[in-house]
């Protein structure tokens, strides 16, 4: 059996491979008559998409979205949405090496194992360029949350973390590395292109937070809130953590220093602290949800390393092609597509218990 898709009510499956003629998602379960067209996808595929800096792959794709179906006259449908975006800079000749030979840190062994046969071509599914059909299918998911604000930004690259003390939100969309940090923006750009005159890579942390979401999302045990965002984020490709409010932080703290207390307020409790991200038993608290996630340096590097042939002979492999030098960079628009698409299904799935209750 073979797992393409994600999601209980708001569901979404993609397909394509890194260097075959196009890739794509299918989005159902999508409610009907929300506004919705191209120019609503587009932004934040241009988010995502290679090839805008030095610090990231040099691939050029435009990325533009074709809906196919589930839209008519600017409206959802209830019926199955199809995202297309063309692939139209592969360089296949690049991988001829990666035929013969496993990429260490990569899925290529795996999926041979697994599969017995492999698309070496980028990667095929395990590439990171299946991500642009998640935030196609993530910018749907926001029409269906239109009142919950997320964003997402790059916190560490290296080890190198940002000064919360010079937080800025502004400064996010002003570097190329998603940062609200100027000054380790500018770190940053020495460091990561050292790491790419290097022929290496580098590894990088990113935060993602969504206000907005009332109390009451998410369900006890088998369908918790954060066991679904975890899941999420593990499923983006290179992602090797994730932490749902403090984290593994709270397992140094002492029970009083790790509750967030509660007074009364106008609308319900005021939470004084916010330790658990958002979420308690499963089920979204009416704080800010935030999480952590920690993205591995690329595997594909012009550094030799050691591995083996499919023959199982002893080898060594360069990877020669267009990389990014730090995956987590563009790790930052499918952090919050992720996030997008839980809550969507999450909403949805309340409804279809609690009805008018609460928290829609």
């Amino acid at each position: 059996m073979s797992f393409n898709s994600f999601g209980r009510v708001f569901r979404f499956s993609t397909w394509g491979e890194s260097h075959g003629p196009a890739i794509g998602a299918v989005v159902d379960g999508c409610p009907p008559g929300l506004a919705l067209s191209e120019a609503d996808i587009q932004p934040w595929l241009d988010l995502r998409k290679p090839g805008t800096s030095k610090f990231t792959t040099q691939r050029r794709e435009p990325d533009a979205v074709r809906i196919l179906s589930g839209v008519f006259e600017g409206r959802t449908t209830g019926t199955p949405i199809s995202l297309m975006i063309d692939n139209t800079d592969q360089r296949s000749k690049d991988y001829s090496d990666v035929a013969k030979a496993y990429r260490p840190g990569h899925a290529d062994y795996a999926y041979d194992a697994k599969y017995g046969f492999r698309d070496y071509r980028g990667g095929g599914r395990s590439s990171a360029r299946e991500t642009a059909s998640r935030v196609a299918a993530g910018a749907v998911a926001r029409a269906v949350i239109p009142d919950v604000d997320i964003f997402a930004y790059v916190s560490e690259i290296g080890g190198d973390g940002i000064d919360h003390a010079n937080f800025d939100p502004a400064q996010i969309a002003e570097n190329p590395f998603f940062c609200p940090d100027a000054q380790a923006a500018r770190r940053w750009e020495k460091l990561v292109d050292d790491a790419r005159l290097d022929g290496s890579s580098l590894g990088a942390v990113v935060e993602c937070v969504a206000a907005g979401v009332p109390a009451g999302w998410g369900a006890p045990l088998y369908a918790k809130l954060d066991s679904e965002l975890a899941a999420a984020m593990m499923s983006i490709n290179a992602v090797k953590g994730v932490e749902i409010g403090d984290g593994f932080a709270a397992a140094r703290l002492r029970g009083e220093q790790n509750a967030d207390p509660m007074r009364p307020g106008a609308d319900g409790p005021t939470f004084l602290a916010n330790h658990a991200g958002g979420i308690a038993g499963g089920i979204s608290t009416g704080q800010p949800i935030k999480l952590r996630v920690a993205f591995k340096p690329t595997s594909s590097i012009l550094i030799p390393v050691d591995t083996v042939t499919r023959d199982g002979e002893a080898s060594q492999i360069i990877t020669k092609g267009r990389h990014d030098p730090c995956v987590g960079i563009r790790g930052v628009p499918v952090v919050e597509a992720m996030m997008a698409l839980v809550l969507a299904d999450q909403k949805l799935l309340h409804r279809a218990q609690c009805g008018d209750r609460a928290a829609d």
